[in-house]
């Protein structure tokens, strides 16, 4: 098979990478693939990703459902568009700031790149992301590796691991912390449910206030201290490898 061949490529990659024309079917009148793709992201940040339907872009736009299918065939096509567009350019990594620092700076722009639009999280992902967004973010990760005497599957490695760990630690926030009521007191309730010889080393955490630590910030801090540990990680196994 011909990799170049446009014609094996789904509708959602061709639109992604400009290789159709969205639009050529029927009149045009006045509407776009980029219109489109800005009113579901509107819909998305307003109401969450279950409110997008062709149905509610082609009112918030001000045309018929069917003026939609001339630019893109099938809601399937429309979410995987969106699942490039949302997260956006990756950020721009100086040369020479070592490889920590720049997997460092990466997982940061991608972590808040999905707190802006969380609703990303629920976009159905059937197979790894084929747009150019997707693409530079990993050729950007792949690139602050470029240097290391190390195999490019696991460069590859490092560069899926991270970010399967930064969109893990964006949904728990989302769905667990972002969620909770601001009156819970969670220390308290497990204070009175925990049976202390059964759970000694919770009841030493919540004895000695870890739950209450004014230095831990359940959201950015804790993801910046667990990207710190996972970095420290990486580097063990960097060393270990070069040696």
């Amino acid at each position: 098979m011909d990799r170049h061949d446009e014609g094996v490529l789904p509708k959602a990659v061709k639109l992604l990478w400009n290789l159709d024309d969205p639009g050529t079917r029927g009149p045009k009148r006045g509407l776009s693939l980029d219109q489109i793709v800005e009113a579901a992201i509107t819909i998305g940040d307003a109401e969450g990703f279950a409110a997008i339907s062709m149905g509610r872009i082609a009112k918030e736009l001000g045309f018929t459902p069917m003026s939609l299918y001339r630019y893109v065939d099938s809601k399937d096509t429309l979410v995987d568009i969106l699942l490039d567009r949302v997260i956006g350019p990756p950020p721009q990594l100086p040369a020479d700031a070592g490889w920590r620092a720049n997997l460092q700076a990466w997982a940061w722009a991608e972590f808040h790149a999905i707190r802006v639009h969380d609703w990303w999280l629920d976009i159905p992902m059937s197979t790894p992301p084929l747009g150019p967004n997707n693409m530079d973010w990993l050729e950007t990760g792949m690139a602050a590796l470029a240097a290391l005497p190390i195999p490019e599957p696991q460069r590859l490695q490092l560069v899926t691991n991270l970010s399967f760990f930064v969109i893990g630690r964006a949904r728990f926030l989302r769905d667990t912390i972002g969620q909770a009521e601001d009156d819970t007191d969670y220390a308290g309730i497990l204070a009175q449910v925990l049976d202390p010889t059964r759970y000694p080393a919770i009841t030493s955490a919540l004895t000695n206030r870890a739950f209450d630590d004014d230095d831990m910030h359940w959201e950015e801090g804790d993801f910046g201290f667990a990207l710190d540990r996972l970095l420290d990680g990486y580097e063990h196994y960097m060393t270990n490898y070069t040696r």
